[in-house]
């Protein structure tokens, strides 16, 4: 495997655990406002990060390549409503389909067939991710401060 793709595919474990621990915090803020539903919802993304991290490290070791975990920097993250959650989702989500978008290329660049399937299944994963998060966006916005809304949109997403 060529070295860049390799050290990008790395970089990409890591990004996913990051992404776990930015949901995870999501889900503590929306707990704080308490909204369990959107909690829960931040916490199942947390683990389907996690999972996320896992395809990738699973991908580098099945093809003799070593997995290195380096130190995740959440920074700040901060919500004091839901939108403000859904909205940091959604910028989060297109910072990772960039980053997937950036594997393709350099996969696509080298040649390199074996990550084909794999990143065509990440590239799927993403437009289904942004669009998830798009459209909770746009009901948190339909109902504004609306606090019958809002508990409708928390007990629809405690349901995922």
């Amino acid at each position: 495997m060529d070295e860049k793709l390799q050290t990008l595919l790395n970089d990409q474990v890591n990004n996913e655990y990051g992404a776990a621990a930015i949901y995870t915090q999501l889900a503590y803020e929306m707990a704080n406002l308490s909204f369990p539903g959107m909690s829960a919802w931040f916490f199942k993304q947390a683990e389907e990060e996690r999972e996320h991290a896992e395809k990738f490290a699973e991908h580098l070791l099945d093809r003799g390549y070593r997995v290195e975990l380096e130190t995740i920097e959440v920074g700040a993250v901060k919500a004091a409503t839901p939108l403000d959650a859904f909205e940091a989702s959604l910028e989060h989500e297109q910072k990772v389909s960039e980053q997937i978008r950036e594997i393709v290329r350099t996969a696509d660049s080298v040649g390199d067939l074996d990550s084909r399937a794999l990143l065509n299944w990440f590239l799927d994963e993403q437009v289904e991710e942004e669009a998830s998060v798009s459209e909770v966006i746009d009901q948190l916005k339909l109902v504004g401060n609306d606090g019958s809304g809002l508990l409708r949109i928390d007990s629809s997403l405690a349901e995922r």
